[in-house]
């Protein structure tokens, strides 16, 4: 099945469609903050914590921010459509810049947290306008090339993000890594400017919906609070979990019911009906749970069950990343070359589900070589998905719903990476309570602390949790073939074969 054409999906003509130089600096920049600044906080908690002293508050550093940004998405995308994208970048950069100083002003956690909140609301801005101005100024085949790119920069953004965290918090303090936003957020705006401003030929009508993000609000709150308290693999707080997660549902349910009764929803429930955007939508959802389960707790199988060191850790995750970013950009080349889209994600999580296979069943056996082998070509399958999932959306939303579109894959991407987090942490958990409670304890304390845990444990104990540990990673490793299988079937099935 054909896609719609191209020339209506592209806004601006090949003619006047601005260089290489002049589009991927601008959108390139804003994306790397956005991406960064989830993973640059994460080494600085400590020095964070042991200044201010409220270690029990520290995670809502992390979650304000991820509430935040999540929120902001599809509001900006749908600002982006009735207002024009360039000026929401602008918005979305000094409200990304202001926060960020303020972060590094904040004397407690408390108001760290309302900072960092005021932070997510500019951030979540800037991946879902970073992907928008794509569509706006590079036609439908072009795109795929700078997803691929735009993939890359987020890779680079992930693991550059923790290593510059711990050196500004070493020798500059926590504070720098906010600071470190200013000169880096200037620059963005500069290269911004430099993009030319896009006349809007068919404004896209806007009207408030206060309901709307009411609603959407404490869904994507309630959701994501409940997914971070279970990923505490603590019993005790599942009560407030599944009460969360049940504040949420209701919200869900009042949020559709409101939105398909608003003249102007906030949420584009059309669009999302379509086959085409709610099957890549779920594909992008799957991707982020694998891929985030992945980066999320394979530091800790690599230090407990393979014995393996931080520094060891951090040498052996380097091929899934790079992994990642080549396929990216292969597969943002194949389909620019040759049209095709889902084929490439139908070949790619085929493969990638038979490693989580070998992962699964041979892990302990693979030395460490093979075991990076592994990763990298993991990546390089993994990297066939999210480049091919934006340009679909793309092509079937139309220029004038380019910032919905880009919304809804960030959007679904996010949850189903905090979903996807939270299973594969109660999978982990669940296994090892059954199995031997005290080894859940241990691996409770070694996603809190690291792989100092184990070692303060006699050898013969420390051996018996070890083989639980390995253990429960196995059916961790088949729940994330899970979601990468769920993700091949919607590839396999959807429409969209060719755009």
């Amino acid at each position: 099945m054909h896609g719609p054409d191209k020339n209506a999906a592209a806004p601006n003509s090949a003619a006047k469609m601005p260089g290489f130089l002049t589009v991927f600096p601008s959108i390139m920049l804003p994306m790397f903050l956005a991406v960064v600044d989830q993973t640059i906080v994460a080494t600085a908690l400590p020095a964070i914590v042991a200044e201010t002293g409220e270690v029990e508050r520290a995670s809502w550093i992390v979650v304000a921010y991820l509430i935040a940004a999540t929120i902001a998405a599809p509001i900006y995308g749908r600002l982006g459509d009735a207002f024009g994208r360039r000026r929401l970048m602008f918005a979305a950069l000094a409200l990304f810049i202001v926060a960020s100083i303020l972060c590094a002003l904040a004397p407690t956690i408390g108001l760290l947290t309302l900072a960092r909140l005021l932070q997510g609301l500019g951030g979540g801005g800037l991946m879902t306008l970073s992907q928008a101005l794509i569509g706006e100024s590079i036609p439908p085949r072009e795109r795929a090339r700078y997803q691929g790119y735009l993939a890359t920069v987020a890779m680079v953004a992930n693991s550059f993000g923790p290593v510059a965290g711990g050196y500004l918090t070493e020798h500059f303090g926590w504070q720098a890594i906010f600071l470190i936003n200013v000169p880096i957020g200037l620059g963005a705006v500069a290269l911004t400017w430099r993009l030319p401003p896009h006349k809007m030929t068919e404004p896209h009508h806007w009207r408030a919906d206060p309901g709307g993000l009411v609603f959407f609000t404490l869904f994507v709150a309630t959701t994501l609070l409940a997914l971070e308290q279970a990923q505490h693999v603590n019993m005790s707080t599942l009560p407030v979990a599944a009460a969360l997660l049940t504040a949420g549902i209701i919200a869900l349910v009042l949020l559709v019911r409101h939105e398909n009764r608003a003249p102007s929803p906030l949420i584009p429930l059309g669009l999302l009906r379509m086959p085409a955007v709610w099957r890549s939508d779920a594909m992008a959802a799957f991707h982020g749970a694998a891929l985030v389960a992945l980066i999320t707790f394979l530091p800790v199988y690599l230090e407990v069950v393979r014995g393996a060191s931080p520094s060891e850790t951090g040498l052996l995750l380097v091929p899934l990343t790079v992994g990642i970013g080549a396929g990216s950009l292969l597969t943002g080349r194949l389909v620019h070359k040759t049209g095709l889209t889902t084929a490439f994600p139908i070949v790619g999580l085929a493969l990638v589900t038979a490693n989580l296979l070998v992962l699964a069943l041979w892990a302990p056996e693979l030395g460490n070589v093979a075991f990076a082998g592994i990763l990298l070509w993991n990546g390089l399958f993994m990297g066939t998905v999210m480049g091919v999932v934006q340009v679909t959306v793309q092509s079937v939303s139309g220029p004038r719903r380019l910032g919905e579109a880009a919304a809804s894959v960030q959007f679904s991407r996010s949850i189903g990476a905090a979903f996807g987090t939270a299973l594969v942490a109660a999978v982990l958990f669940g296994f090892l309570t059954l199995k031997n409670p005290e080894a859940a304890r241990v691996f409770a304390a070694m996603v809190e602390q690291g792989g100092d845990a184990v070692k303060a444990l006699s050898d013969a104990s420390g051996a018996a949790i070890k083989t639980d540990i390995t253990n429960a990673f196995r059916a961790a490793f088949l729940l994330i073939a899970g979601f990468t299988t769920a993700g091949f079937f919607l590839a396999l099935t959807h429409p969209l074969r060719r755009i």
